[in-house]
């Protein structure tokens, strides 16, 4: 009998196979159909062409556009049944298309990558609402610690089923004690509806605008509220206002907000409940750079205190970027976030001048890339999950503004919200235009086929 890594390998090699195959007449089509592809998926508005900085022709390089192609992957979903333990009282069948979007969301080969934007996102809103759903027959909004472990295993067996990474616990920091109460003090569903007033609640939080939602905080302070009072059964918080709770109180009062996102996922539908949940944790998403920063002292010491050599200068800066462009997909505003950081520690590193500019970094270059083709993307800063169909394999949707020059912070300028910053100054995403905070719902959005990043990668 063969062993198990032995068809591990069998089927690793198999997917290889049919992904180089068809890499081969990709290569071979794309030198006559790269353009006319890029022309017929790539348009913008004419609105938007002028909110577009005027870019020099020897700036950052125009984005690959891969060939969309018959998928190597067919063969590959619905890998296998799970072995489920029998002994979780959550009822997957009220969330199977909710599952299945994980397991796309969260493929064998891209979560790594795609971990802080879309899939462990994704996987927490599960969670959520597959407890949320179960509540409204068990009474109760979170699972004991034993029960809690079977389930999460069984959820892992069913994604793993579909073709999901088998170390989402690591790749999403998942632990069972997640889906128990923790330290909240209350689960149940009548205790929560005589200390909260759901009414405000549902109707702060029932439908969220994802771009508003991040600068006005509606629905965020109205859970903050609810999970404060419900944190304060049997102790004094209470009496603290939501927006000071004390250091001692936080892991208690954020315990409490999971009970209360379980509460709002069991009255909505499932797919209604992951748009707020998706929508609300992008707003944290969005909020700092994900991206490990190395020590900047090469850079510092070919362009620090005056650059004499612009070359040197930025073959350094080129290869330091070259490191954040191997970790993984993120959002232009996270992009804007890792700029700014990274500006901020460059100068604290002796160097004055804006060698962004200087050696053309755009935003683009934060993001994944692969290898020197070019084939990386920033993600749109509103929730999305990959797609998966026969014509186009695995897929993410990337917003079109790949090569907006990186804004160096001037002396003056300090870092703020991005619903505050002006859209002229620094040059931020094109698709900022038209709306109070950041993004137009206008912006037009192309595929860009991951089986080439997952053969390259390999």
């Amino acid at each position: 009998m063969l062993s198990h890594f032995t068809l591990l390998c069998i089927k690793m090699l198999k997917e290889m196979l049919l992904l180089f195959i068809l890499l081969l007449h990709c290569v071979r089509e794309s030198h006559s159909s790269r353009v006319d592809h890029a022309q017929g998926h790539v348009q913008l508005d004419n609105r938007m062409d002028s909110m577009f900085p005027k870019i020099s022709p020897l700036g950052a390089p125009q984005p690959f556009l891969p060939l969309l192609a018959p998928s190597p992957l067919t063969p590959f979903t619905n890998i296998s049944i799970p072995k489920l333990s029998g002994l979780c009282t959550l009822n997957f069948t009220t969330v199977e298309s909710l599952l299945s979007v994980t397991a796309l969301d969260c493929w064998e080969a891209f979560a790594p990558y795609l971990a802080n934007v879309i899939c462990c996102p994704q996987l927490e809103a599960t969670l959520t609402v597959l407890i949320g759903q179960s509540s409204k027959h068990t009474n109760v909004l979170a699972l004991n610690a034993t029960v809690a472990k079977h389930c999460l295993s069984d959820v892992e067996q069913i994604l793993m089923g579909q073709g999901a990474n088998g170390d989402l616990r690591h790749i999403c920091s998942v632990r069972s004690s997640n889906l128990t109460e923790g330290s909240c003090p209350v689960k149940s569903v009548n205790d929560f509806y005589d200390m909260v007033d759901t009414s405000k609640l549902l109707a702060a939080c029932e439908n969220i605008d994802p771009v508003k939602e991040c600068c006005y905080q509606v629905c965020h302070n109205a859970i903050l509220e609810a999970a404060t009072t419900i944190a304060s059964k049997g102790s004094h918080v209470l009496d603290l206002d939501a927006s000071d709770v004390l250091p001692e109180h936080s892991t208690r009062v954020n315990d409490c907000r999971n009970i209360v996102l379980r509460w709002i996922a069991s009255k909505l539908d499932p797919s209604h409940s992951k748009k707020v949940l998706r929508g609300l944790s992008n707003c944290k998403v969005n909020k700092v750079c994900p991206l490990v920063l190395p020590d900047t002292k090469q850079v510092a010491k070919g362009c620090g205190d005056g650059i004499r050599n612009k070359t040197a200068c930025c073959n350094a800066m080129e290869s330091y970027v070259s490191h954040l462009q191997k970790q993984s997909f993120i959002t232009n505003l996270q992009a804007l976030d890792c700029a700014e950081t990274l500006a901020m520690k460059l100068k604290k590193s002796n160097i004055a001048d804006d060698i962004y500019s200087l050696c053309h970094i755009s935003l683009k270059d934060f993001s994944l890339q692969v290898g020197n083709q070019e084939a990386g993307c920033l993600l749109s800063s509103l929730p999305s999950d990959t797609v998966f169909d026969s014509t186009s394999g695995v897929s993410v949707l990337c917003d079109l503004n790949d090569n907006i020059p990186a804004p160096w912070p001037s002396i003056s300028q300090v870092a703020g919200s991005s619903c505050n910053k002006s859209v002229n100054i620094p040059a931020l995403p094109a698709a900022a235009s038209g709306q109070s905070c950041l993004y137009s719902h206008d912006t037009r959005i192309f595929l860009v086929n991951l089986f080439i990043l997952f053969m390259a990668l390999m």
